[in-house]
């Protein structure tokens, strides 16, 4: 677990701060505070999708501002599928599905590269499909 207490940076190697300007260019969003609130709302929405060791490894992993908003919310009972997480926040938010898919891909692109490759992997094998886009990679299914 981490502390409260300790700097979000030596935590993760990236404040909050960081993490929104990253997330700013990524998405082509004119104000840090635009990018801090698709930021908020697209990892408020992801607290909502995951459970378990998953949730609590991506937490420590995102500075303190994003740990907040991702574990604030309790976990849905039946995850939706990518799509739905999509249609789901733009109803929430009030923007187009459109807009909510590039916000979720500006903001899951860095969640992802936080978490790492392993810690990804994890995380996409608990959601439902539809999710490996919505953090920049491709979905890959086996043939039946």
């Amino acid at each position: 677990m981490f502390s409260l207490r300790e700097p979000a940076a030596a935590r993760t190697g990236m404040t909050f701060h960081q993490m929104t300007e990253r997330i700013r260019y990524e998405g082509a969003y004119p104000t840090r505070e635009q990018a801090e609130d698709v930021a908020r709302a697209v990892l408020s929405a992801l607290g909502r999708q995951l459970t378990g060791d998953e949730r609590a490894d991506l937490a420590a992993r995102l500075p303190l501002e994003a740990t907040l908003a991702l574990t604030a919310q309790i976990p849905d009972a039946h995850p939706l599928t990518g799509w739905g997480f999509v249609k789901d926040l733009a109803t929430r938010t009030g923007a187009t599905p459109a807009t909510t898919r590039w916000d979720t891909g500006a903001v899951l692109g860095v969640v992802g590269h936080l978490a790492g490759p392993e810690l990804l992997d994890r995380i996409l094998a608990q959601l439902p499909s539809g999710y490996a886009l919505l953090f920049g990679r491709a979905e890959l299914t086996q043939a039946a």
